[in-house]
Parts: C-alpha cells; sequence; structure tokens
C-alpha cells in the first residue's frame, strides 16, 4: 500500500472526520446489497457490480455469489466483498429522494463516490459494470483519475503526482466493461435489442396484469424466453396488479446520456497501475467491426508502464445479456484476472 507523505497526515485525518461526520452521512446514498462466501471472516478486498440498463443490483446475485466463492478458494487469504448497486432510477435507489437530476451517466457516477464517502468505505479494489453500467464505471475511474471527487481519491496503492498534489490511489486496479461500446453508439444502430426493449415497455400501462403476462407478451413479440423473464424480474406487487420497480423515463434519459459518452480518451491512456478489461458478447448486435478493430489495437500495444493497460476478452454463446446467456463463461473470464489483484 502506497505510504502517505508524513507532511499531509494531518489532511488525511482531516478528510477522515469529514467523511464521517453527521451532515456527510446524511447525503442521500443509492441502494445496494453485498454479498460475500463468508460472514465469518473480515473482507479484504471489494469489487462494485454495476447493473446495466432496467436491472437492478439483485440481477447479479448468482454471479456474485460465485465470483465471490470462487476468488475465496483461490487464496484463502483472500475475502471479497462484492457491493451490488442500484443505480439511480432502478431497483430500490428509484424510491430514494434527492437523487436529482439530471439523470446522466456523470451524475450516476458520482452517486457511487457519494456512497463511498457516506458510508466511510475504502475505495473499491474492482468495479464491474455491464451495458449502462460499464460506462458508469468508466466514467467513475475518469473522475478519479482526475481527483474530481477529491485528492485523496482515484486509483489504487499508488503515490502519483497529479496537478502539483500527491494523491492516493484506491485500489481499484481493475475495471471490468461488459458488452458496453466505449464509444458514442451511431445513430444508424438505433434499432438493437436494447433499444426494442425500451420501445415495448414504453408502449405497455405502467400496471401490468403480471409477470406471467408481461412474459408471455414480451416473447409474442419476439423477445428471446429468458430475456423475457429477466425483464419480468424487474416488477414489484402493487395491490392486486404489478409495477416497474425502476422510472421508466429517468432510465430512458440515462439511456440517451449512456448514447452520447465516449470514454475512447480513457481507453487510449489509462490511468497508471490500472487495467481496463473489456468483455464483448459473441453474439452482441453492438459491435461494429472498426470498435473491434480499434480495441484490439490498444489491447496490442506496447507500453512503457507509464500509463495503464487495456485488455480484451470474448464471451461465446452470449448476447448482449451476458450474466443470463452465459454467466459460467463469464466467471471463467473474470475471477482469474480479479484473483490476481
Amino acid at each position: 500500500m502506497a505510504r502517505i507523505l508524513k507532511n499531509r497526515h494531518n489532511s488525511l485525518n482531516l478528510l477522515t472526520r469529514f467523511l464521517n461526520s453527521p451532515t456527510t452521512r446524511s447525503l442521500q446514498t443509492l441502494a445496494y446489497e453485498e454479498v460475500r462466501s463468508s460472514s465469518d471472516r473480515p473482507y479484504t478486498s471489494t469489487a462494485f457490480v454495476l447493473h446495466g440498463l432496467l436491472g437492478s443490483g439483485r440481477n447479479w446475485r448468482s454471479f456474485s455469489r460465485n465470483l465471490a466463492s470462487t476468488l475465496s478458494q483461490t487464496s484463502a487469504s483472500s475475502e471479497w466483498r462484492m457491493v451490488l448497486v442500484d443505480l439511480r432510477n432502478h431497483g430500490r435507489s428509484a424510491e430514494i429522494e434527492g437523487l436529482d437530476p439530471p439523470h446522466d451517466i456523470a451524475n450516476a457516477a458520482n452517486d457511487l463516490a457519494n456512497l463511498v464517502k457516506a458510508k466511510g468505505w475504502d475505495w473499491p479494489d474492482v468495479v464491474i459494470g455491464h451495458s449502462m453500467g460499464g460506462k458508469v464505471a468508466l466514467h467513475f475511474a475518469q473522475s478519479c483519475a482526475r481527483a474530481d471527487y477529491g485528492q485523496f481519491v482515484a486509483l489504487p496503492k499508488q503515490m502519483i503526482k497529479f496537478l502539483g498534489t500527491y494523491i492516493l490511489f484506491s485500489d481499484a486496479e481493475q475495471l471490468w466493461v461488459l458488452d458496453s461500446v466505449p464509444g458514442k453508439v451511431k445513430t444508424e444502430n438505433s434499432e438493437g435489442e436494447v433499444e426494442k426493449v425500451l420501445q415495448t415497455l414504453q408502449s405497455l400501462p405502467s400496471s401490468i396484469p403480471s409477470r406471467k403476462w408481461l412474459v408471455n407478451h414480451m416473447m409474442e413479440l419476439g423477445f428471446s424466453k429468458s430475456l423475457s423473464e429477466w425483464i419480468g424480474t424487474n416488477l414489484k406487487k402493487s395491490g392486486e396488479r404489478e409495477t416497474w420497480a425502476f422510472n421508466l423515463d429517468g432510465a430512458v434519459q440515462m439511456f440517451n446520456s449512456y448514447r452520447e459518452m465516449s470514454y475512447w480518451p480513457l481507453l487510449e491512456h489509462p490511468p497508471q497501475g490500472m487495467e481496463i478489461a473489456i468483455v464483448r458478447a459473441e453474439k452482441s448486435d453492438r459491435w461494429d467491426p472498426d470498435v473491434i478493430q480499434r480495441l484490439e489495437g490498444l489491447a496490442n500495444r506496447q507500453g512503457d508502464g507509464s500509463e495503464g493497460k487495456v485488455s480484451v476478452h470474448v464471451l461465446p454463446n452470449a448476447g448482449h445479456w451476458v450474466h443470463v446467456d452465459n454467466p459460467k463463461g463469464l466467471l471463467e473470464i473474470v475471477a482469474p484476472r480479479i484473483a490476481s489483484v
């Protein structure tokens, strides 16, 4: 762990007192749940898991349990905590007041920083983001590197001179971006599966007769059974009927922001000590050949150690909904590299 210079000691104490102050803890923060392989041992490392559009943290519960268990078996001294976050307008965070507009990727990433600060946690060792959550993860890493969240916040275990001050980086050694194109979404790619799902949901009444009705309706429209059932998991009981567990209008605004944001500059110059791992689903409909070629070029680039690195992985037999289509294959890609942190 990087050592703080002695003349920074007082500043760190002041920062700790600020983060633990009643005022800071009263901030409205995201809903989340924790998954661990064992509650008998204190955790040694933390991974944030960020769901995609219209999802919630619980969608990643099974995968996260398996990942935590696999990592604990890999190293007896390692105990991982998976923090499954409900992004703004999604899951239980949709009911939280104070997560004000604009509903965009930047504010979604800022919500993560506020959660860490309000809880007084160490900054995560790994961030895993799927689809829209992938771009939230990229923005979070970019903002940490720029010290947008404070001088003592950013990437891991290193003391780096930045704008004339020393910054303690936070342990986010790996950033996993799961089937999320890092650049702007081209206009001609606006008729993909995600867009069709959004159009379908916007055409439905806000109150749904039943989960079974929704699944059957989605399948009649041509969506797969697995995707239709996954959409059905985002319903919650309201009297005799079902309503969405997300704020659809806010989620659409976030998706529009997702389409407009580009993180190619971050991938071209990753922060020192960080690996940005891109997982492309083999059957996903969102990857243009030029994007694939550009990513592979970055992954094959030889560096001198002054910057981080990019790696690219292909998940076979999976469309965009990677945790539904091939969770075992995803675990086989992710677990060994996280174990190396």
